[in-house]
């Protein structure tokens, strides 16, 4: 369900789009983004008066309030790079449905058609831009990968997650059984539906512990907060210490296999 992309040669600067739940929640993810695409060689440009994306008020129906959020970030990227997001959620809100919110606005449409076809989650600028081959430096590892509902049906790049996971030599990748099913955030849905956010996120925990992974992997961080934060109480209300179900953003786990990280 992607979109043609115009990128026809390797860039030597981009964009990036933190996303608000990396800012505020999973800040070492955003800069461990930034520096895999640093060490492929790539000046990395942030842009310090970027937002929310809009997504929460325009899935919420707020469209007015969606498209004052989406007009300040059309002004954020005015030369001609990709921009980079690590949130497939993020990436297809900017991508696809940008140029929805300003059909009625020939001027800032037009802005938002050019934008969208720049726009790149970060695995797939990985693999489709950079063909990023990644070199495995750690240990023997089982992982599992979430893919969120956005990554997968809006911008198919679960599929890119799952080469980059592929390309590490000595990591093992589980496969659970709710892998297309949701996690139960959806951002706002959590916080309208609780009850049914939480039997979700109960059945995805469950599926994902029963692949006996040592940590769980995702490129969307809301998807993670909302995995681990279940996990976490779960292991809150048995007495643990230790975690049971350890997780992290793709990027930050791509760049301690590669060598670059903690």
């Amino acid at each position: 369900m992607t979109n043609p992309t115009t990128q026809t040669s390797r860039p030597s600067d981009v964009y990036f789009f933190a996303t608000c739940v990396v800012d505020q929640f999973f800040p070492g993810a955003g800069l461990d983004a930034i520096t895999l695409l640093e060490r492929q060689g790539i000046r990395v440009h942030f842009p310090e008066d970027q937002t929310c994306c809009g997504q929460p008020a325009y899935s919420s129906g707020f469209e007015e309030e969606a498209r004052r959020v989406a007009a300040h970030q059309l002004t954020l990227f005015p030369n001609d790079w990709p921009i980079v997001v690590p949130s497939g959620s993020c990436a297809g809100m900017m991508k696809h449905h940008y140029p929805k919110l300003f059909a009625a606005d020939p001027a800032r449409k037009a802005v938002a058609e050019r934008l969208s076809a720049r726009v790149y989650e970060l695995t797939q600028f990985l693999v489709e831009v950079l063909d990023f081959q990644p070199q495995d430096c750690g240990g023997d590892c089982k992982v599992v990968l979430h893919t969120s509902c956005s990554a997968r049906r809006e911008m198919g790049v679960h599929l890119t997650g799952r080469k980059l996971l592929a390309g590490l030599e000595k990591v093992s990748v589980a496969q659970q059984d709710h892998e297309s099913e949701c996690c139960g955030f959806g951002g706002t849905f959590a916080v309208k539906q609780p009850e049914i956010s939480g039997a979700m996120v109960e059945d995805k925990v469950k599926a994902l512990k029963a692949t006996g992974a040592e940590r769980v992997v995702s490129a969307d961080c809301g998807c993670l907060m909302n995995i681990l934060g279940h996990a976490a109480w779960q292991d809150q209300q048995a007495g643990r210490s230790e975690p049971s179900l350890p997780g992290e953003h793709i990027a930050s786990f791509l760049l301690r296999r590669t060598g670059g990280g903690k």
